[in-house]
């Protein structure tokens, strides 16, 4: 089933967005976006109304657990066993399993395929992936490090070969998705060997409102002696922190021009921001016994030249300020080789759609 129109629903914490592939993954028709979403079949039925019939649908399903680590055709015993993963993403898990549901009702008779973020790093070896906690802890519960991101991730290691001419399986890449979220992934011929998020989004680099890692010692000072309660804790980490904590300003645009004009705090929240994000990527970089490319994806990514320049690759500067689409950056002679790619999980959606079926 190579030939089909693949309806793709990207389900965010608040927000629904809607867009239709053809077998060329040409878009059939622009995507849609309704912002504050709650659940309801509306959005689905006139945006359907709109473009005509589909063949299949993906669903961006941000956790798959350890039970899921391919995408997979959505019955009821599926749907079943997302449900229980909602814990382990109570923003995002709930939006997923009612976009599934409303999806189901509008289109019973279109197949269904869940395609998951966390999937891409299930190849990370025990090494990788485990944390070193009582055995007690890690027998009771699915204490490891899952990553996120990984359709972005998978996408985008998969284009900057194809930018570059070469060959995915012959390549050690750093792909860097950074936008409100962030993460790094260490990729070796096509295949996640390590990457910044852990159990949860909030380990790795710093972000827009998340704090990335910090101590645990940190953690449990501020509930043993700060006098904070765990909600005050889990607010603070994922919406009070990052840029917003530093400077006030979540939106690393605004942080740019506040430092631009002089402000100290915007200038102290880019330099953690960009010192986080080469320390990580060095550490990828080791991962991988060094890498031929490095690609930058995300709205960060893509378009914020002051982040790329920042991280002291052998970069064009005239590429790197004219460059927001797909395309090679890098100096004439390097050696590692820059890449910006544009984010598209759609496109990976829909490739993984069609694989199932």
């Amino acid at each position: 089933m190579a030939d089909l129109n693949v309806l793709v629903v990207n389900a965010g914490s608040s927000s629904l967005k809607l867009s239709v592939l053809g077998d060329d993954d040409g878009e059939v028709a622009p995507a849609r976006t309704t912002e504050r979403w709650d659940g309801d079949d509306a959005p689905l039925e006139k945006f359907l109304g709109d473009v005509g019939p589909v063949d299949a649908v993906g669903h961006r399903v941000v956790h798959g657990g350890m039970q899921f680590t391919t995408p997979t055709r959505i019955d009821d015993a599926v749907r079943a066993d997302l449900e229980t993963l909602v814990p382990l993403a109570p923003l995002h898990q709930p939006r997923s399993l009612a976009a599934i549901d409303a999806a189901r009702r509008t289109l019973p008779g279109a197949p269904q395929v869940a395609c998951f973020d966390t999937a891409f790093h299930s190849t990370m070896s025990p090494a990788a992936a485990t944390y070193a906690l009582p055995a007690e802890w890690r027998a009771r519960w699915p204490l490891r490090r899952f990553g996120f991101h990984g359709l972005a991730h998978a996408y985008a290691s998969r284009r900057a070969a194809e930018v570059l001419g070469l060959q995915l399986e012959s390549l050690r890449m750093v792909t860097c998705h950074l936008g409100a979220g962030a993460s790094l992934c260490a990729v070796a011929g096509g295949q996640s060997i390590d990457t910044t998020m852990g159990f949860t989004p909030l380990e790795g680099l710093v972000m827009a409102t998340r704090s990335g890692t910090v101590d645990p010692g940190l953690v449990l000072w501020l509930l043993q002696d700060g006098g904070l309660t765990v909600d005050d804790v889990a607010d603070g980490l994922e919406r009070q922190s990052g840029l917003l904590g530093l400077c006030g300003a979540a939106d690393l645009r605004d942080v740019l021009s506040a430092r631009s004009h002089g402000d100290p705090d915007a200038a102290l929240a880019f330099a953690v921001y960009t010192h986080a994000l080469r320390r990580e990527l060095g550490a990828m970089v080791s991962v991988l016994g060094g890498a031929e490319v490095i690609v930058f994806s995300g709205g960060v990514g893509e378009h914020s030249r002051e982040v790329r320049a920042a991280v002291r690759l052998p970069i064009d500067a005239e590429r790197n300020a004219s460059t927001t689409a797909d395309g090679d950056i890098s100096e004439d002679d390097a050696d590692v080789r820059t890449v910006v790619v544009t984010a598209r999980e759609d496109l990976e959606i829909a490739r993984q759609v069609r694989d199932v079926l």
